[in-house]
């Protein structure tokens, strides 16, 4: 990714939830994309992830979400950026 940014001016998105397959592993592979400056991300949730018609196994619940916003804001103003 840090490559692709330093090529183009054009904005680099990661999707940390089917890469991981599973979703504890979703919010440490985000913030990973944060700090090596991703802007923007694609993340699965949904309010019942077992529930889900497709992808349940990477899905987020809300409170996972809410917990990969604080950390990602964190992550974000250590390296001089916002969310």
């Amino acid at each position: 990714m840090v490559a692709v940014k330093r090529l183009t001016h054009l904005p680099v998105c990661v999707d940390p939830s089917h890469p991981a397959g599973r979703r504890d592993l979703v919010i440490p592979l985000a913030l990973a994309a944060i700090a090596a400056g991703a802007d923007m991300l694609l993340v699965e949730v949904h309010p019942r992830p077992w529930e889900a018609l497709s992808d349940a196994e990477q899905q987020l619940t809300f409170e996972m979400f809410r917990e990969l916003m604080v950390k990602g804001r964190e992550v974000a103003r250590a390296i001089g950026r916002s969310l």
